[in-house]
């Protein structure tokens, strides 16, 4: 199976088809299904929202490479009047430096860096983009959702609701009738925020956001939390997940905050503290989605141990193009192909050690990725 994967990889390297994971299934007999608040997927894999799901354009070679899924860029909540809460999030800054960051033990590893925050357009601009999003996963070429921020309130206040009402009826409007898939963003700088150093106010806000978005989403929706890492201890990342239980999905964790230098960063240190956060806390009914230095497929994997159905990335779609094994292709298409067939970390390779290791189990003939979730 080794050396079979292995040409599939030379091949796919110069070449990389949209049904790849299709292909995986019916020849290789991997099958990566899954699915997303509800929604089936052909693999894990997506794009976590920030400066790479902002244009059509991306969102259509993220479609053109097999990508399941897409969250857009995070869009600043409004009132009827125009008005911002949360409007020191929207700031315009689209240059984005790709650093390395290594752990302490050595191991090498990357950040992103970037000063901007959430969508800096107009609300209208972004429900263009939705709808091109929807036409997208009508195609059932590839799954794209919306991410929002709405007003977080300092303990003690009451949360605007105008806002709510006015911003989530502009989505539903591009959306459409069926069932409105939302992600709420707790972005990693609410953390260096003063409103973020208010353990009751964060814990209120998670408990309490699910229900105001399905109250103003104008039908059916389901909502995603995206939790961030708060600068308290791991106990209270564990209480965001608890507390995050009316949430029909949550994506687990942003990045971690620098004090000093007033920015986010990702690397080892931060998948290092997610996974130890996730393995203490029962995933119970909870559906995860995880990012955080997703890099590799055996990065995947560890996730999926944790209780995650899906992964998010963002840092793998920047890295310098002489860190993928294709030759050609979008870079969305090379990171796929990095993360799927890796001969050491990839996907597929450490599906096989799993099964190796008699810790994966064929089901009529087939590895399931979906039971490395279960187990």
């Amino acid at each position: 199976m080794r050396l079979t994967l292995s040409a599939e990889r030379e091949r796919l390297g110069r070449e990389w088809p949209h049904d790849w994971a299709a292909q995986l299934r019916a020849t290789h007999g991997f099958d990566l299904s899954t699915s997303l608040m509800g929604v089936p997927l052909p693999h894990p894999i997506g794009k976590a929202s920030g400066q790479l799901s902002l244009k059509a354009e991306q969102l259509q070679h993220d479609a053109d490479a097999g990508l399941a899924f897409a969250v857009l860029k995070t869009v600043i909540g409004e009132d009827s009047a125009g008005e911002r809460s949360m409007g020191a999030w929207a700031i315009h800054e689209t240059r984005m430096a790709v650093e390395r960051r290594d752990a302490a033990d050595g191991r090498c590893g990357w950040t992103v860096t970037w000063k901007g925050r959430g969508w800096d357009g107009t609300l209208a601009e972004y429900c263009e983009l939705i709808q091109v999003g929807r036409q997208l996963t009508r195609d059932d070429r590839l799954l794209v959702l919306p991410s929002v921020k709405l007003h977080l309130p300092p303990a003690g206040e009451a949360f605007r609701e105008a806002e709510y009402a006015h911003t989530l009826g502009a989505v539903r409007a591009a959306w459409g009738a069926e069932p409105m898939l939302v992600e709420h963003d707790l972005s990693p700088t609410l953390a260096g925020d003063a409103r973020g150093q208010s353990r009751d106010a964060v814990i209120r806000w998670i408990s309490e956001l699910p229900a105001l978005i399905r109250r103003h989403a104008g039908g059916p929706a389901h909502v995603s939390l995206k939790l961030m890492n708060a600068t308290f201890d791991d106990a209270f990342q564990a209480d965001m997940l608890r507390a995050a239980a009316d949430a029909r999905a949550v994506t687990v964790f942003n990045r971690l905050w620098d004090d000093e230098r007033q920015v986010a960063y990702g690397g080892w240190e931060l998948s290092d503290r997610n996974l130890r956060v996730l393995a203490s806390v029962s995933r119970g009914g909870q559906e995860r989605s995880g990012t955080g230095n997703v890099v590799s497929g055996r990065q995947a994997v560890a996730y999926a141990r944790a209780g995650c159905s899906t992964v998010q990335c963002h840092t793998l779609f920047q890295l310098p193009l002489g860190e993928y094994a294709a030759e050609a292709g979008s870079r969305t298409a090379r990171a796929l192909h990095q993360l799927v067939f890796d001969p050491a970390d990839g996907l597929l390779a450490v599906m096989l050690e799993e099964e190796e290791a008699g810790r994966l189990h064929r089901v009529r003939g087939e590895l399931r990725f979906r039971d490395l979730v279960a187990a």
